[in-house]
């Protein structure tokens, strides 16, 4: 059965702590499996989370700094020993191609994992087909870094009362789904003309930033967006510093780009409680969670037609 949640492997920024696993997430959506950002130890979390290497469809790395990174090198390998056999592609700055290299050949085992490498060269569309869109967009950090949007396309959703009335039913049901278009009793019907709009989803990830023009593009209407938010707003300095957002600044975007669950994420090491993150992002937006690690958090439900 199909689902769409966000699996968390791990929330600390650069050092892990007791309770802290550095970052690493698993988007199931649908039949698709996105992990992102996968950082040391990720494939020991995952065992713990109830998540396997075989659901993994594409992996998306926003820069190569060692939090976000450093677990590919066992996820390769995992991927090779349990032999998923189909492709996986791996989206990844272009200027860390020697690094993203590295890690698929860190230490000698039998590799078979069919890895497709997608250097991302710039803002834009890296990927696109007939369900969904996925975008990258330059964040604000002190290294190239990426932020990506998954933006599923509007669907439509057939009323049973008009399939009736055209009398269509069975398989051609089922054509017009696919097609969008039927012929049938010597017309032409579209399928706008026997259904409603079912608006895609939009799901956005923010991964090491200072405030941009990018934040909110990649967080615009998303359904849920994963947002860093490395310290309170009493650090903000710390956070422009070295390229960062403050739990505030996290509560303003998904605000301002009318932005629906937000999850908080990559805190500090300083911070032994994450409910002062919470209560700051809160203050601008009301639907606010601090992710923890082996979290399962649920896709909200899709908007249906009235």
């Amino acid at each position: 059965m199909s689902e769409r949640k966000l699996i968390v492997f791990g929330t600390a920024s650069q050092v892990p702590s007791r309770n802290r696993n550095q970052g690493g997430y698993l988007l199931r959506f649908d039949d698709h499996g996105f992990l992102f950002d996968p950082g040391e130890g990720t494939q020991r979390q995952m065992i713990f989370a109830g998540a396997k290497v075989s659901e993994i469809t594409k992996i998306f790395i926003t820069h190569f700094h060692g939090d976000h990174c450093l677990g590919l090198a066992g996820i390769i390998q995992r991927i090779s020993l349990d032999r998923v056999s189909h492709s996986i592609e791996v989206y990844y700055p272009s200027s860390g191609q020697e690094f993203f290299e590295n890690l698929c050949s860190s230490s000698l085992f039998y590799n078979i994992a069919q890895l497709k490498g997608c250097p991302v060269t710039g803002p834009g569309i890296i990927f696109e087909d007939s369900d969904m869109v996925i975008e990258a967009r330059r964040l604000d950090h002190d290294v190239e870094t990426y932020g990506y949007s998954v933006r599923e396309k509007d669907s439509y959703t057939l009323i049973a009362q008009r399939l009736e009335k055209a009398g269509i039913s069975g398989s051609d049901i089922s054509e017009l789904k696919s097609a969008g278009v039927l012929a049938i009793m010597g017309r032409t019907i579209n399928i706008e003309e026997m259904g409603a709009v079912l608006p895609g989803q939009r799901f956005a990830f923010v991964m090491d930033t200072r405030l941009c023009r990018a934040v909110y593009e990649l967080a615009d209407h998303a359904d849920f967006l994963v947002c860093e938010a490395t310290y309170l707003s009493d650090l903000g300095d710390k956070a422009r510093e070295y390229g960062h957002l403050t739990a505030a600044q996290a509560g303003m975007i998904a605000r301002d780009a009318c932005a629906g669950k937000l999850i908080l994420t990559h805190f500090s090491q300083r911070y032994m409680s994450t409910d002062a993150h919470v209560d700051e992002a809160g203050r601008f937006h009301e639907d606010v969670v601090a992710a923890n690690d082996g979290d399962h958090i649920d896709f909200p439900k899709r908007k249906r037609p009235a």
